[in-house]
């Protein structure tokens, strides 16, 4: 058995502080669980180097479509990590099926449906408690003239990540305004209008083998709020809260719901007065860098067997560990 793994900025040479540092810490931890496995990951010659154990690196200069295409069949498995927008993950992921390598992952299909997150809403909303979703077309924004801006509302891109052109507006005008902003942070032809929702910003972790979904941990999220912009800075895991079990069950359940989804799975929530899920993300997320070192399992194996079909048995935690986005790079700190 042989894998190839990547994470998207890296494979890319990507210099953008919002990606590298968050990237940097996922490829790192990803070829540290693997290095007892026979384990290639990719890395563009632009980019910093990456200590990656006994995996071994590969330096490609090519675009990563183009050395996917071209190399990837002699592979048995891999594993990709990359962003939503754009459907940049989904397209990945549907080039390694094409070639005949067994993602360490979602199918594209599940893909799909989380990157667009109005395909999330409609695919959810009879299931679980989700945040009230409208479809805004760019073309048609006058047209809600007429929406009552008693109280906040959000708007964001559709296939937006890490909380990328996520706004609180009040009023028409400053609704007008963000989709303008908007426009400029996603191609695709509308952008959501949701409920405010008072409550904790959280995610959880968790493991699917594509039937049944077990929760890891919950996660503590740290946003900031910036003239009506939010901007994900960090976390903490695991999170204690009141909510704790409700959260759990929710995003259990929305992960079985969505059919294909396999490995590891983050779903984000806002935990108030009731339980709303935000969003699920079909990939590795960035409370993994602390999980893996908090498990009572290696976390990267148990993700390879989770898309085999193996469920660990037992899940225990020891410890607290923060996260804090500075610069290019992600800070952890043992809090106990």
């Amino acid at each position: 058995m042989n894998i190839i793994l990547f994470e998207y900025a890296t494979a890319m040479g990507i210099k953008d502080p919002a990606l590298t540092g968050e990237g940097q810490a996922m490829l790192k931890g990803l070829t540290n669980d693997f290095e007892q496995l026979n384990t290639h990951f990719l890395i563009s010659k632009n980019s910093t180097p990456v200590e990656g154990g006994a995996c071994n690196p590969i330096t490609i200069e090519e675009d990563l479509n183009e050395w996917i295409n071209d190399n990837i069949s002699v592979y048995d498995f891999c594993l990709p990590i990359a962003p939503e927008e754009d459907f940049i993950l989904y397209g990945l992921t549907r080039l390694i099926e094409e070639n005949g390598v067994q993602v360490v992952g979602s199918s594209s299909d599940a893909v799909c449906t989380c990157s667009d997150k109005y395909l999330t809403y409609q695919s959810l909303k009879d299931k679980i408690p989700v945040i009230p979703t409208r479809k805004i077309l760019f073309e048609k924004i006058n047209d809600y003239s007429d929406i009552i801006f008693t109280n906040r509302h959000v708007v964001k891109p559709a296939d937006g990540v890490s909380c990328s052109g996520v706004i609180i507006i009040d009023s028409f005008e400053s609704f007008k305004k963000a989709a303008i902003n908007l426009r400029e942070v996603t191609s695709l032809p509308y952008f959501l209008l949701q409920d405010w929702v008072e409550g904790d910003s959280v995610s959880v972790s968790l493991l699917t083998n594509g039937k049944k979904a077990i929760p890891l941990s919950l996660n503590q999220q740290n946003n900031s709020l910036n003239n009506g912009s939010i901007g994900y800075t960090g976390g903490k895991v695991p999170l204690i809260h009141p909510k704790e079990d409700e959260a759990r069950e929710i995003a259990k359940k929305a992960v079985e719901s969505v059919r294909g989804l396999k490995g590891y799975v983050g779903v984000d929530l806002i935990l108030g007065e009731e339980v709303h899920l935000v969003e699920i993300n079909s990939r590795i997320t960035t409370p993994y860098v602390a999980l893996r070192q908090m498990l009572n399992f290696n976390l990267g194996e148990a993700i390879l067997a989770s898309v085999k079909g193996q469920l660990p048995e037992e899940v225990y935690l020891e410890g607290e560990i923060g996260f804090q986005k500075e610069g290019n790079s992600l800070q952890l700190k043992v809090m106990r």
